[in-house]
C-alpha cells in the first residue's frame, strides 16, 4: 500500500521549505519594523468560537471533530477568530494592540490544482482599538514594504467598504436581511463572472427582485469617479429611505481618508477602488481590502482583510475596532517561484566535515563542534564512508564547502579546504578555521 499525505496537503521538502522560511523571515522583519510583535494560538477551538460571524460557506469548510470528552472542536479557519477571543478574554492589553501571527489555518475545500490547498500557511497582521482610517492605511503600507522586500512589484490592492455595499443594495431594493447572501454571491463574481452571478441572484432572490438585482449590479461595476459623483446627486437625497446614501457615504469618506493617508506612506498608486470587492467572511464592517499580483493571477489573490470593528464584542468583549490584513504564503511562493525570485542556495549547510578515516573522527567532531558554536551550518560524516564517497554525497547534495580531516594534516595543526564549487582546495590552521566562513 502506498501512502500519501491527505487530499489538499502537501509535504516540504527542505528546498521547498527553504524557500518559505525565507519569506515568513522577510515578512516577519517588516512586521517588526512597523512595531508588531508575535502572538500564536491554538491549531484548534470550540467548535462554538468558530462559527461566531463565520458565515454558512465558512462553516461547511471547518474541519470538525470530538475529543474523548465528547466536546466539539475544530481546526482553525483563520487566524483572526482566535485572535478577537483572546482580546475579549483580555480587557486591559494596552491599546493600540498590534500583532502578527504566522501559522497554520485549515479549511475543508475542493482542491484546485496549484490554487487551493485544505492546510495553508498565513502571515497575519493587525491593529486592535483604532477606529481611524490610519490604521487602516498602515496595515496595507505594512503590506506593500513585505511585497517590495520580497522583490514583488506588479502588484496592486483592491479597495473598497462594506458600508458602501449596504448602500447600494438599499439603494437598489435589496431588503436588509437579504444583503449578506447577496454579497456572498456577488463574492465570486471574479471567479464566476457576470452572467453566473446574476443567475445565482435571481435564483436566490426570485424574479420579482429582477429589477433591485440589475441596479445592484450595474452600481458596483461603475467607475470609482462616477459613484462618488453619484453619492453627491441630488436625486438620491430626496429618496424618502436615507439609510442606503447615508451608509454609502460614510463608506466612500472612509474610502477617501484611507487613499490620503496611503498618498502620505507614498503607495496610493497601488490602491484601486473595486466595488465589487466584498471579502466572503460575514465578520467585515467597513474597508475590506485585496492584493493581486499582476502576474500571479493565475494563482489567486495573495492577500485580503479588513475592518471587523463588532466581532470582538461577539466573543463577550468590550465593543473594540479592529483592522486587518492576512498574506497566503504558499501562493507568493507560487508566484515568486513563477518569476525566478529566489536566489537562495539549495541547502542551508555550509561546511562538511569529512574525516579520512576511522583516527580522524573525534577530532572530526571537535572541529564540527567549534564552526557551529560559531553560528556555521555544518555537517559531518556519521556513515562510516571512504573519503571518495564522502565527497559524492557533498557533491550532490551541492554543500559549498570541505574540511578534510587526515593525519598528516591535523599533525601539523592544519586541514585541508576544499571549495566545491570550484574545486580548489588549500591547507588552512585549525586554530583559524571559522575565521574562512565569516
Amino acid at each position: 500500500m502506498k501512502y500519501k499525505s491527505p487530499r489538499g496537503t502537501r509535504d516540504f521538502l527542505p528546498k521547498e521549505m527553504i524557500k518559505i522560511e525565507y519569506v515568513t523571515k522577510t515578512l516577519r522583519e517588516v512586521f517588526e519594523k512597523y512595531g508588531y510583535e508575535p502572538l500564536n494560538t491554538p491549531v484548534f477551538e470550540s467548535l462554538d468560537t468558530l462559527r461566531i460571524k463565520c458565515g454558512d460557506e465558512v462553516e461547511k469548510q471547518i474541519y470538525k471533530f470530538k475529543d474523548k470528552k465528547g466536546r466539539d472542536l475544530g481546526l482553525r479557519f483563520d487566524l483572526t477568530v482566535p485572535l478577537a477571543r483572546i482580546i475579549a478574554g483580555n480587557p486591559t492589553l494596552l491599546k493600540p494592540f498590534r500583532r502578527y501571527c504566522i501559522s497554520k489555518v485549515w479549511r475543508y475545500e475542493r482542491p484546485e490544482a496549484k490554487r487551493r490547498f485544505r492546510e495553508f500557511l498565513q502571515a497575519d497582521l493587525d491593529i486592535i482599538g483604532s477606529d481611524k482610517s490610519e490604521a487602516d492605511a498602515e496595515v496595507l503600507a505594512a503590506a506593500c514594504d513585505c511585497l517590495g522586500a520580497l522583490g514583488l512589484q506588479d502588484f496592486f490592492i483592491k479597495l473598497n467598504n462594506r458600508k458602501v455595499l449596504e448602500g447600494l443594495a438599499t439603494l437598489a431594493g435589496i431588503p436588509i436581511k437579504r444583503h449578506l447572501e447577496v454579497f456572498r454571491i456577488i463574492d465570486k463574481l471574479e471567479k464566476v463572472g457576470l452572467n453566473s452571478v446574476r443567475a445565482e441572484l435571481k435564483e436566490k432572490l426570485g424574479p420579482e427582485a429582477e429589477e433591485s438585482i440589475e441596479r445592484l449590479l450595474v452600481f458596483i461595476r461603475k467607475k470609482e469617479k462616477d459613484l462618488f459623483q453619484m453619492s453627491k446627486d441630488h436625486q438620491y437625497k430626496k429618496i424618502d429611505d436615507q439609510t442606503g446614501i447615508r451608509r454609502l457615504i460614510e463608506g466612500l469618506d472612509e474610502m477617501v481618508k484611507i487613499k490620503k493617508i496611503a498618498g502620505e506612506y507614498g503607495i496610493s498608486e497601488k490602491i484601486v477602488i473595486d466595488f465589487s470587492l466584498v471579502r466572503g467572511l460575514d465578520y467585515y464592517t467597513a474597508s475590506v481590502f485585496e492584493i493581486v499580483i499582476e502576474k500571479g493571477r493565475d494563482f489567486g489573490s495573495v492577500g485580503g482583510g479588513g475592518r471587523y470593528d463588532h466581532l470582538i464584542e461577539l466573543y463577550g468583549g468590550e465593543r473594540t475596532p479592529a483592522t486587518g490584513i492576512s498574506f497566503g504564503i504558499d501562493r507568493i511562493v507560487m508566484v515568486m517561484e513563477k518569476e525566478r525570485l529566489f536566489k537562495l542556495p539549495k541547502i542551508k549547510t555550509k561546511v562538511f566535515v569529512a574525516p579520512v578515516n576511522g583516527e580522524m573522527k573525534t577530532e572530526a567532531i571537535r572541529i564540527a563542534q567549534t564552526l557551529r558554536r560559531n553560528k556555521i551550518p555544518t555537517e559531518i560524516e556519521v556513515m562510516g564512508r571512504s573519503l571518495k564517497r564522502q565527497l559524492e554525497y557533498i557533491n550532490k547534495k551541492g554543500i559549498p564547502f570541505t574540511l578534510i580531516v587526515g593525519e598528516k594534516e591535523v599533525s601539523e595543526g592544519c586541514v585541508v579546504l576544499r571549495d566545491m564549487r570550484n574545486n580548489t582546495q588549500k591547507l588552512i590552521e585549525i586554530s583559524h578555521i571559522p575565521q574562512h566562513f565569516n
